[in-house]
């Protein structure tokens, strides 16, 4: 054995001792951005056991059944912090250049992954060897009394369409990038389509100064004028934000600053408010949570510039108070860019909640993955017209500045979105559910009622929808809404085959 070889398995033999894991391990990771993001892990070794704490820039969270099994290394963190809910595990090699970490793929929409939805991996190294010292108690939570209902702001007459940062470019987002997406929303139809809000997510935030004011991050550095810009592409600004201490990615939150920033976002031109519960949960008592909800909503009233407000995460039974206390739109579903995630919480998720849809409060199941790339082009036609039936919002979450031209045909085909921007604003329903195969209709306004029938099985399969599914004896008239034709029924009702994960969405009229 070479002596640098020999050299190395003692380093590593000695560092996967129980005693040398005590100490401070600090991972840096550079993100698309070029934004560099620190993990700290502080272990005390006792045998075969190790205990700490994990540092994010959300906060520190214990770990527990922390272990040593030779050169490999576990730990879980419980928490009920964040979108990061329930047993989170990491598990570790320890090596000569340190701890290689797989951390969890946690969190809404996969917070925390790469783009192919594997968990992270980074390297953690020795920066001293303090053991660790104990952590503080948190702070209490925060009680509120009661949620005051917050009059309705008049917006969202119909369900919001545009675009929003998050799904694509997370922390790589910035001035340039969203200043480029909206010049190309103009320039690919989306717009003249009906895609208005240019929505900047979460990691736009930087500090507050000494007044307490929230100021952008360096890749923001006028607000004002990039909410300016993009109004003068005839085009709304939307921020986002959340009502706990910290974002869901760890910046600055809104928590006991609600109305100054609801100020400040009025002063920058903004349109549209995302609020996101995330740490919420840290800082007040779970029946608050209406109530937190209900002061950025009424700050946001007073700050005297209209605003749509939209609730992210998926809230408990959000859909029976969230209108009462302000909101717009509220999330009840998450989803990853892949058809089984999608189809679970679409079909799924979503049957039941038509009744808490209306002009100006609309069920949210989440940002659309069309062009994304993680579903074929039937698999996201499928997509956009269970969104459009549900009356849900349509915030495209791929990069609008190259979109292929099969995936802006899909984004901008105007007849299923005349389905969703229907002025009635009933959402739509299961008719029939057999096997693998799904009739969904949605009422509209004048009297006709949108169809989808769905195929979720992994094969072709043939779907007749009857008249008398929709209570009309006949249909008078049915156009096929992505092939752009009308088609005929045959004695009161219409077959057509449905490809696999496939959807044929139909507008029809009866007698």
């Amino acid at each position: 054995m070479k002596l640098t070889s020999l050299a190395a398995v003692l380093i590593a033999t000695s560092i996967c001792s129980a005693a040398d894991l005590t100490g401070h391990w600090v991972a840096r990771q550079e993100g698309p951005g070029g934004q560099v993001r620190e993990t700290s892990l502080w272990l005390k070794s006792d045998g075969d056991r190790v205990t700490g704490y994990i540092s994010t820039r959300m906060g520190d969270s214990p770990i527990a059944d922390g272990k040593v099994e030779g050169d490999r290394i576990s730990f879980a963190v419980i928490t009920d912090a964040f979108d990061i809910t329930g047993r989170n595990e990491y598990t570790g090699v320890v090596t000569a250049d340190g701890i290689q970490m797989r951390m969890p793929a946690f969190g809404r929409g996969g917070r925390g992954q790469g783009r192919a939805g594997a968990p992270p991996e980074a390297l953690f190294k020795r920066i001293s060897t303090e053991e660790p010292k104990p952590l503080p108690p948190p702070p209490p939570k925060v009680s509120l009394p009661a949620a005051k209902n917050v009059p309705y702001n008049g917006l969202a007459k119909t369900p919001p369409m545009g675009w929003n940062s998050w799904n694509q470019f997370r922390a790589q987002v910035s001035d340039k990038l969203v200043r480029d997406s909206a010049d190309a929303m103009v320039r690919n139809g989306m717009k003249d389509a009906g895609y208005l809000y240019v929505n900047i997510d979460d990691t736009w935030q930087g500090k507050r100064d000494e007044h307490g004011n929230l100021q952008p991050n360096d890749r923001f550095p006028d607000m004002k004028a990039l909410g300016d810009y993009i109004h003068s592409k005839g085009l709304k600004f939307g921020l986002y934000s959340s009502p706990g201490p910290k974002t869901c990615a760890g910046y600055e939150g809104s928590f006991q600053h609600e109305e100054q920033d609801a100020r400040a976002f009025a002063a920058w031109g903004v349109d549209y408010l995302k609020y996101d519960w995330c740490s919420g949960r840290t800082a007040y008592e779970p029946a608050s949570m209406a109530a937190a909800f209900a002061r950025m909503g009424q700050a946001l009233l007073d700050s005297g510039r209209p605003m749509v407000y939209s609730f992210s995460a998926a809230l408990p039974k959000a859909p029976e108070w969230a209108f009462a206390a302000g909101g717009n739109l509220w999330r009840t579903g998450s989803f990853r860019d892949n058809y089984a995630s999608m189809a679970t919480d679409g079909f799924d998720n979503q049957a039941g909640l038509e009744k808490f849809a209306g002009p100006g409060h609309w069920n949210d199941p989440d940002m659309l993955h069309v062009g994304q790339g993680g579903m074929n082009e039937t698999e996201y036609r499928t997509h956009f017209s269970l969104w459009c039936l549900l009356a849900a919002p349509l915030l495209a979450g791929n990069d609008v500045r190259d979109i292929p031209a099969a995936i802006l045909a899909i984004l901008t085909n105007r007849d299923a979105i005349a389905i969703d921007q229907d002025p009635l604003g009933k959402q739509g329903s299961r008719l029939k559910k057999d096997g693998d195969t799904e009739i969904w209709s949605r009422p509209l306004a004048g009297g006709a009622v949108a169809i989808g029938l769905f195929n979720r099985g992994e094969a072709p399969v043939t779907i007749t929808v009857k008249a008398g599914d929709v209570t009309w004896k006949q249909f008078s008239k049915l156009r096929d809404l992505w092939a752009h034709t009308d088609v005929e029924a045959k004695d009161g009702a219409y077959s057509a085959e449905v490809p696999a994960h496939g959807v044929l969405l139909l507008r029809a009229t009866g007698k």
